[in-house]
């Protein structure tokens, strides 16, 4: 891949990451990056990974290859339509959205059908903004790519090598596939995770112990609920059809179970917990899915003064450096009374093998 100019139109969490990764990439990549948080923009400045400030959606952003529109859905259509008059025809306009059917169907509206690509890195954080941007959050997640009729193979190609330079995995689909699946694998659970927690919030004690005993396993599957609400917002309200759809299918479902629970039949239970259990045991072992793992290993300690630092120092004189450590009280939905949060995948392997060398047990996940 040869010298590229790169515009970002929006510099959080997922735009602070892509010019993260592609700043790390190894190529010559100069950047131009607009935000309305202009402290962001100075941080990114500072940091190196932004080469260009700018102040305005303007003809700064000719000059570059790719513009990535890192807003929410409904401002990145309001941004395309101010960027169309500087488009250079090189330029490969491209978002990162999570719902691309409504975009699509924009950028065709403007004419910018030719230039336009869709895009969509599977990767993300209950953290948010460029503070908590990093190279790494992109490192093997599926980037979906979503072409239109206009789109020539050798804008298809360029952008593949791009996603592969951010040390993504490129995936290519429809708009329409793209928004069933993750209607499905992200956005559905999103919704579940938040009735969730709510539920649990309704049916609390003034003492809160639910509040309590929920810090161990309950936390952790609803993890998800700590992302951005206004995010979800717009997801839901730009992709309704699809979840509104699966969520049908799935209120079915519970109501299904529910009626082999009053009837205590224990054959369609076990049907059920065991055609998810053998579902579940043939997902890929890899965190390149919508929603991100914590990295996180629980490790069996003995009770007894200095084990924890034990495990802590045996890590870091290996160059592990931990993220979060925890003490598990409430352990009914995992193993491991103690809970190491870790940076990436990598160090989670790394871990991993020190502790169960030395005689721990230990639980990836």
């Amino acid at each position: 891949m040869s010298s590229i100019t790169c515009g970002f139109i929006g510099l959080g969490l997922i735009g602070g990451s892509i010019a993260r990764a592609l700043k790390d990439s190894g190529e010559e990549v100069r950047t131009v990056a607009y935000d309305t948080n202009k402290k962001a923009l100075t941080q990114a400045y500072q940091d190196g990974v932004v080469d260009v400030l700018v102040s305005d959606i303007d003809s700064r952003f000719s000059d570059c290859d790719y513009i990535f529109l890192c807003a929410p859905v409904k401002v990145n259509m309001e941004n395309a339509e101010k960027l169309r008059p500087f488009l250079s025809p090189k330029t490969v306009l491209t978002d990162v959205g999570s719902v691309k059917t409504e975009m699509h169907v924009r950028m065709e509206e403007l004419g910018l059908g030719p230039v336009f690509i869709g895009g969509h890195p599977m990767a993300g954080s209950e953290r948010t903004g460029y503070a908590n941007s990093k190279s790494k959050l992109l490192q093997n997640a599926y980037y979906i790519i979503t072409k239109t009729p206009e789109t020539t193979q050798e804008r298809l190609d360029g952008y593949r090598r791009l996603v592969k330079a951010m040390g993504a995995i490129p995936l290519v689909m429809t708009y329409g596939q793209h928004d069933f699946i993750t209607a499905a694998v992200s956005h559905v659970p999103h919704v579940i995770s938040a009735s969730l927690v709510n539920l649990v919030r309704d049916s609390d004690s003034p003492d809160g112990e639910m509040r309590m005993i929920a810090a161990g396993g309950f936390k952790d599957i609803t993890r998800i609920s700590s992302s951005s609400p206004v995010m979800w917002q717009n997801i839901c309200l730009t992709n309704a059809d699809n979840v509104s759809r699966l969520l049908g299918d799935y209120i079915d479902s519970l109501e299904e179970i529910r009626k082999a629970i009053d009837s205590k039949d224990g054959d369609r239970l076990m049907d059920f917990f065991d055609s998810a259990r053998r579902y579940r045991d043939t997902f890929i072992d890899a965190s390149s899915g919508p929603i991100k793992t914590d990295n996180a290993v629980h490790v069996e300690i003995p009770d007894e003064t200095g084990a924890l630092a034990v495990v802590i120092t045996m890590l870091a004189a290996q160059g592990i450096d931990v993220k979060n450590v925890g003490i598990v009280h409430n352990r009914e939905f995992e193993t491991g009374s103690l809970r190491i949060e870790l940076h990436d995948e990598n160090d989670v392997k790394k871990a991993e093998k020190i502790l169960v060398g030395h005689g721990y047990q230990v639980t990836v996940g």
